[in-house]
């Protein structure tokens, strides 16, 4: 155990490094240069030098990736290109809590809906349960986020949007963790504030992974349900829940695991335009504005900040992947 704990610990960090050269190599060819948009059509060449020289843009790549990889190591991820003086590493830890607390209601919702359709489609094959849920799944996964969300303000226009919380809010929080914050400090009419404000984005952006899971479930749910062990069980009168809950899905939960680290991604990088679309202010909408305004530091310092919870989210499920088979631990003491 302790072994395979080792290897996929330094795998992770020897992928985050692989990302924060791509990142990194990916954002300097570029097409486009930002100085030429910060000083106009017409800029002056020794204008244009001197900021070159003041980034570090005129030195070889190789240098400029050791000054980065070096800031790096110091939890610094540079100053904004289009407002200087402001640290992208300050907003990021503004940003992203409300990044993370989207992305857990998210999923929040898609991981019970996802589990709960596909069951009923996998136990209840071929008869209208199966058949509605896997075209609920078809639409969840066909219609655009930003058709839905438009979708959802129509429909929903009393609902708040825009921000966390309503303006009138004197904020007296340790973190930036709203939600999360008021739930555990049990300021339960705040935390219903923040709920009535991010539960139309979390909605949105719900739909894609709990189809995912549904299908998943589905699929993993009928290869499990047709075992031998549990059409003993059911001959020998166990109920619904037994078989199902009891038997077939732990059984099954290793593939909705494993679609649950790669939806996690997903949510991440589809939070930029569920973000917009909502004006959460999030890192998503932090990042969109920032490649409008082809702000290329803080695209490469939000991009590697999605790289690197990616990473971590997929290691930690594979963690659980020990706990809940216990042959991989059996693997790995023999």
């Amino acid at each position: 155990m302790w072994r395979f704990l080792f290897i996929r610990i330094t795998q992770s960090f020897v992928t985050i490094l692989v990302a924060v050269c791509l990142i990194f190599l990916s954002i300097r060819f570029l097409p486009g240069n930002p100085v030429l948009v910060r000083f106009g059509q017409h800029p002056v060449p020794a204008k244009i030098e001197a900021e070159m020289a003041k980034q570090g843009w005129d030195k070889p790549m190789i240098v400029q990736l050791g000054k980065f990889l070096k800031e790096l190591a110091q939890g610094d991820l540079g100053d904004s290109f289009e407002r200087p003086g402001e640290r992208i590493t300050d907003q990021l830890k503004e940003r992203v809590p409300a990044t993370i607390e989207l992305t857990f209601c998210a999923l929040l919702l898609a991981i019970p809906l996802g589990i709960l359709t596909g069951v009923a489609a996998a136990f209840w094959h071929t008869r209208w349960p199966d058949y509605a849920a896997m075209t609920l799944a078809l639409i969840g996964v066909s219609v655009p986020v930003f058709f839905l969300g438009f979708l959802l303000m129509n429909i929903f226009s009393n609902m708040p949007t825009g921000q966390r919380l309503p303006a009138w809010i004197v904020l007296d929080f340790k973190t930036d963790f709203y939600l999360f914050e008021s739930i555990l400090t049990g300021n339960f009419s705040m935390a219903g504030l923040a709920l009535k404000h991010i539960c139309l984005p979390a909605l949105a952006l719900s739909t894609i992974p709990a189809a995912m899971i549904s299908r998943i479930t589905r699929s993993s749910m009928l290869e499990v349900l047709s075992a031998d062990y549990l059409r003993t069980a059911r001959a020998k009168g166990a109920t619904f829940f037994r078989v199902v809950w009891g038997h077939a899905l732990p059984n099954a939960a290793i593939p909705i695991t494993n679609i649950l680290g790669y939806q996690i991604g997903m949510l991440l990088t589809g939070a930029v335009l569920t973000e917009t679309i909502f004006s959460w202010p999030g890192m998503g909408s932090y990042l969109f504005a920032a490649i409008e305004q082809r702000d290329y530091a803080i695209v490469q310092g939000g991009a590697l900040m999605i790289a690197t919870m990616f990473v971590f989210s997929n290691l930690l499920l594979d963690l659980c992947y020990l706990w809940l088979d216990p042959r991989l631990r059996v693997e790995e003491i023999s």
